[in-house]
């Protein structure tokens, strides 16, 4: 390319692989002018206007948008480089953090999916033991009156957790202090708890998670009828001679949030184990 010719837009157009109109919106945002319009109103570019628009590709790679390169791609002074940069830093932070998020709860409910689909397609409905491995959870103490759906998709603890400005993933869990009062109907509390993405922000709510040896059953079907799984697992507790703990949680693995189909829902019954 010679340093003192001149080239037509379609010319730059094809030795940068940038539209003709990308060429004549970045003149008219007084971003990369032409060197010369001629009286019929075509435009010329001299060589050294056209190593702006790699500059702009570059730009545009690191996400900045037209508006932030003005001043930018010609500028003399790297000190305003600097600063758009330490904010353009700023920001791309802010985008990543906001996209790791969002892969995370993403990837948990589709593992969850996952998870409902293995239990129903092999069927795995039979007691077992497990140790429960510990996590530290965000949570709310609340009133519990058999609504599943009110208490799943649950308005004051999704309002609670936008006050305290924190982000969850993974399953619903309710944990109720006894599974025979769950279990005839009587429980009047719960406490509703999921997994912060991040570590629970100052002022929130949080409890300890597992960390203990578990009865566990999954219950397919209407939580209306989830106490034929507590019966079940009662039973085998006393088949095996194991002594069941007070407390009850109920892990929703699909719930209403998926689907509001309630035969496909999957509910994961644990019930800790009294030492000894």
């Amino acid at each position: 390319m010679a340093k003192e010719q001149l080239y037509t837009i379609g010319e730059v157009s094809k030795l940068c692989n940038v539209s003709a109109k990308a060429l004549r919106f970045y003149d008219k945002i007084g971003m990369i002018a032409p060197d010369k319009i001629s009286e019929s109103g075509y435009r010329y570019y001299s060589l050294d206007t056209i190593l702006s628009i790699p500059i702009v590709k570059y730009y545009k790679q690191m996400g900045f948008r037209l508006e932030e390169m003005q001043g930018l791609v010609n500028g003399d002074n790297y000190y305003v480089v600097e600063g758009s940069f330490h904010n353009k830093i700023n920001e791309l932070w802010e985008q990543e953090h906001a996209i790791h998020n969002s892969y995370i709860a993403v990837k948990e409910w589709y593992e969850l999916i996952q998870e409902a689909k293995a239990v129903r397609l092999n069927k795995a409905q039979e007691v077992g033991m497990r140790y429960v491995a510990a996590e530290d959870m965000c949570c709310l103490e609340q009133e519990f009156e058999y609504h599943y759906m009110d208490s799943i998709i649950n308005i004051p603890w999704v309002n609670y957790l936008d006050s305290v400005k924190n982000e969850i993933s993974g399953p619903v869990i309710l944990e109720f202090d006894s599974w025979k009062d769950k279990m005839e109907g009587h429980a009047t509390r719960a406490r509703i708890m999921q997994k912060p993405i991040h570590r629970c922000a100052c002022g929130t709510n949080e409890t300890r998670f597992g960390g203990f040896m578990a009865a566990t059953l999954y219950h397919v079907g209407p939580l209306e009828r989830i106490e034929e799984s507590y019966a079940k697992l009662v039973e085998w507790a006393k088949a095996k001679g194991v002594k069941l703990g007070q407390r009850v949680f109920e892990r929703y693995v699909v719930d209403y949030w998926t689907t509001r189909n309630r035969e496909e829902f999957v509910t994961e019954l644990i019930i800790p184990l009294e030492d000894g």
